[in-house]
């Protein structure tokens, strides 16, 4: 079982599918699957997230699991809970 990202400001978004992702934050600049991993990844001007999606069971849809933001600049890594509100504010 994949490890479950767990801390402030994640609620709404681990354990949803990709089709609540994309209603949250809009169309997904990227969507790569690999086996049985999928990642979205939405940009902002001020950010770029990434989230991981996998099946919690055998056979399941991908869920969110793990999720990863950073400055669109320069790559740093900034607040999740930030970025996703940003995300939010564009849609």
């Amino acid at each position: 079982m994949p490890e479950i990202q767990s801390g402030p400001g994640l609620s709404g978004v681990i354990r949803e599918d990709a089709r609540s992702l994309v209603r949250q934050f809009g169309d997904p600049r990227l969507d790569v699957t690999e086996g049985d991993m999928r990642k979205l990844q939405f940009a902002a001007p001020a950010c770029v997230m990434d989230i991981y999606l996998y099946p919690l069971r055998p056979g399941g849809e991908p869920v969110a699991t793990w999720l990863e933001a950073r400055r669109a600049s320069d790559g740093a890594e900034v607040d999740r809970y930030s970025c996703m509100q940003a995300l939010r504010r564009q849609r």
